[in-house]
C-alpha cells in the first residue's frame, strides 16, 4: 500500500511578497539617516598669490606625486593637522588648497579632513 500525496502545482508567493515588503520598509526607513554632511567649499574663481597674503588665508599646495607643501616646505602627511592647527592661529581666514592637475583626489581629501579636524571652517580650493 502506498499513500499518494498530493502535490504542489502553485508555489506561494505571500511570504516572499510579505519579507520584500518589510526589507522595502526599513529601506525607506533608514535611507534619510545615511545621508552624510559633507564640507561647504567656496571654490575660488582667479585667485592671485598677491590676494592670498592679504587675505590671511593658509595656502597648501598639494603636488603631482601627493607631497604637501606649506610656504615652500615639505610637510609630512602626519603633521599635517598640528601645523594647520598652528597656523590657523596667525592666519584665521580659512584654507587654501592649490592642487596641482596630476594630485591624486585621495591627497586632497585627506588635506581636507585634517583641515577639519585642526578646526578650519572655511577651505577653498584652486588647481595651481
Amino acid at each position: 500500500m502506498s499513500r499518494q500525496r498530493d502535490t504542489f502545482n502553485d508555489i506561494n508567493i505571500t511570504p516572499l511578497t510579505d519579507i520584500f515588503l518589510v526589507l522595502l520598509i526599513i529601506m525607506m526607513v533608514i535611507a534619510p539617516l545615511l545621508d552624510q554632511q559633507g564640507l561647504n567649499l567656496a571654490v575660488p574663481n582667479n585667485v592671485e598669490v598677491n590676494e592670498l597674503k592679504e587675505n590671511k588665508l593658509i595656502s597648501v599646495t598639494v603636488s603631482n606625486d601627493d607631497k604637501y607643501y606649506i610656504d615652500n616646505q615639505e610637510i609630512a602627511d602626519t603633521q599635517l593637522e598640528s601645523i594647520i592647527k598652528d597656523k590657523s592661529k596667525e592666519l584665521p581666514e580659512g584654507l587654501l588648497i592649490m592642487a596641482e592637475p596630476e594630485a591624486s583626489h585621495g591627497a586632497v581629501v585627506k588635506l581636507m579632513d585634517n583641515a577639519r579636524n585642526a578646526g578650519v571652517t572655511n577651505i577653498s580650493i584652486s588647481e595651481s
